[in-house]
């Protein structure tokens, strides 16, 4: 088998596991708030429902586009559906991801690249698990007995750290298109009064269509 009849068979067992099993999580995350209703009696009316998910859909909407495909070269396929199952994509996953594709030296859309990625995150899930059960054990204890400014840095600026990270690595490799991806959110934010989310969606999207661009005319070479 060549390397496209591997990577189709690849993607169809992916899709094949993946898909039923993200789909099943969505699902039985309404276990608990259907449990509670019915115990309780306590269902709320339709309009209070959708009101809330109407709040929702308008701070968070914009995701639902980005990060499945901003998100994408690092993660790959399989990486998508175990990224998005265990959560922590921005601040685990992708860093993960990222780093095992650079030091690997993998191509983005190959099999080798699907592999490291997936190997990668599946090792960081499971950090991720033993990570999270200590610092729930000792993590409050801890962050007691630090200094404030300490304390202080690691709640608020801790995510904002790992996505600069994760930015400058890719900005080394491809440094002309980083910094498009730095005007653009900062001429929108500051010129225009578009929402967060749609500077998010904004961004990314004009960042791949210069990229792309760039790229047919082989400027990042």
């Amino acid at each position: 088998m060549n390397e496209n009849q591997i990577m189709s068979q690849w993607k169809k067992s992916s899709i094949r596991i993946g898909s039923p099993t993200n789909i099943l999580a969505a699902l039985t995350a309404f276990i608990p708030v259907i449990w509670l209703c019915s115990t309780y009696d306590c269902w709320p009316p339709m309009s209070t429902v959708l009101t809330a998910w109407g709040m929702i859909a308008a701070s968070f909407a914009g995701f639902y586009f980005v990060e499945p495909i901003s998100y994408y070269a690092s993660l790959g396929m399989t990486g998508t559906y175990l990224s998005f199952l265990s959560g922590n994509i921005g601040n685990m996953r992708v860093p993960c991801a990222a780093l095992a594709l650079d030091v690997t030296d993998s191509t983005p859309g190959t099999i080798q690249a699907e592999v490291v990625s997936t190997m990668a995150i599946c090792g960081s899930i499971i950090t991720n698990l033993i990570g999270t059960t200590s610092a729930v054990i000792v993590g409050a204890g801890v962050l007691a007995i630090l200094p404030e400014f300490i304390a202080s840095g690691l709640t608020k600026y801790a995510s904002s750290a790992i996505f600069g990270a994760t930015f400058g690595n890719f900005a080394i490799k491809y440094p002309k298109v980083a910094v498009f991806a730095l005007i653009i959110p900062i001429l929108l934010k500051k010129f225009t009064p578009l929402p967060a989310a749609l500077v998010i969606v904004c961004t990314v999207f004009g960042t791949l269509f210069i990229a792309r661009f760039m790229y047919k005319k082989g400027m990042l070479g």
